[in-house]
C-alpha cells in the first residue's frame, strides 16, 4: 500500500506511534523545511498539529514555534 501513488504526496492522519494513509502517495512534506519525506522514512510527526517533520531538529523547531518561543540565536527561519 505504501507504494501506490508513486510520485504523489500522500494524505495522512497521524496517530500516536503510527499513521493512517487517507490518500494514495509515497511521500509527505515537512512542515518546517518543506522537504519531501518518503513514507518509509517518516519517523517524526505531531498528532496535535497533524504535521510531519524530516528530522528531530525540525520537530523541535515546530514545538518551539507552536509554543511561541523564539528560534535559537543564529538559526534562520526555514
Amino acid at each position: 500500500m505504501l507504494m501506490s501513488g508513486r510520485g504523489r504526496e500522500a494524505r495522512i492522519h497521524y496517530l500516536a506511534g503510527t499513521f493512517r494513509l487517507l490518500g494514495a502517495g509515497d511521500h509527505v512534506r515537512c512542515a518546517e523545511t518543506g522537504d519531501a519525506i518518503s513514507l518509509e522514512e517518516l519517523r517524526y510527526w505531531s498528532v496535535e498539529r497533524q504535521e510531519a517533520y524530516v528530522d528531530a531538529a525540525a520537530s523541535l523547531a515546530a514545538e518551539r514555534r507552536a509554543a511561541g518561543s523564539p528560534r535559537p540565536p543564529g538559526q534562520s527561519p526555514a
